[in-house]
């Protein structure tokens, strides 16, 4: 990608993307440069038919420390003092739903997201990974939801993100404590997957999970992801019916017929490579 990034870097390999969250400092803390760059890089991600996961990764020794609150208080102080006050509140508005844009296209995007999280998982960073699809974490990992401490409300996802993955009773702990929770924890309760006993061996198994999602039918993983998220807020009537639609469509499709022909003749599938545009 032609795109540089001061918050971001991205690469892309054999149909898997790595984004990796880049400081400033150790922490990867999410400044002015984060909140205006995720957005578009989502956007850019969505757009390439050749990616099939993207894997959301922290550098250094951490995944995110959250909110750059050095960087961002000053500016979002601003539009709370002054004589006018319907106006600032709607520009504070608008710039808590820009900041929220980034994790939801994370959340909507047609391509898998596997979140690696190593190190401290803090506010804004546990907002965007309850917006992946995937989440694990090495045994280092620690995670805390920490907004209530500095008197604010989780405003950019988590509270509408983790309830599904997590449950409401686990989700309400997390966000009226501000606590501190380590990796056994996040894997009891369900928010992350899998727990590994190294930084090292967390970015590998993230890099062979995804190899195993970009390596089926795209439209196949596509249309999994759909279903599920259309699911969340509907009946299982209105799934079961969504899923239908859905599906008569790829059983006519080029990659089930290669599927079908590569099961007869006791060979590997040879599926299309490129993204399904009509998501």
């Amino acid at each position: 990608m032609e795109t540089t990034y001061q918050s971001l870097s991205l690469t892309a390999a054999d149909g898997i993307m790595m984004v990796t969250l880049l400081g400033p400092g150790k922490g990867n803390a999410m400044g002015p440069e984060f909140w205006e760059e995720f957005p578009k890089a989502m956007d850019a991600i969505n757009g390439i038919s050749d990616i099939r996961c993207v894997i959301v990764r922290g550098s250094g020794d951490h995944y995110s420390y959250g909110l750059n609150l050095p960087h961002m208080i000053p500016r979002l102080a601003a539009m709370t003092t002054g004589a006018v006050v319907a106006h600032q509140r709607n520009e504070l508005m608008a710039q808590i739903r820009h900041m929220q844009s980034g994790f939801q296209k994370m959340h909507e995007s047609p391509k898998p997201v596997i979140a690696a999280v190593h190190g401290w998982c803090i506010g804004g960073g546990v907002n965007m990974i309850a917006a992946a699809d995937i989440r694990l974490c090495s045994r280092e990992a620690r995670f805390s939801l920490r907004e209530t401490k500095l008197a604010i409300t989780p405003d950019i996802g988590g509270l509408q993100f983790l309830p599904p993955i997590i449950g409401q009773g686990f989700t309400r702990e997390m966000a009226f404590t501000g606590a501190d929770y380590d990796a056994a924890f996040a894997e009891r309760i369900g928010l992350v997957n899998h727990v590994y006993d190294t930084p090292d061996a967390l970015f590998q198994a993230a890099n062979q999970l995804a190899r195993q999602i970009a390596d089926n039918p795209a439209t196949a993983v596509q249309g999994a992801k759909r279903v599920l998220n259309y699911s969340l807020n509907k009946s299982i009537e209105d799934g079961l019916q969504y899923v239908a639609v859905w599906n008569s469509s790829q059983l006519q499709s080029d990659d089930f017929s290669e599927a079908i022909q590569a099961t007869m003749e006791k060979r590997k599938a040879e599926f299309n490579k490129k993204t399904n545009r009509g998501y």
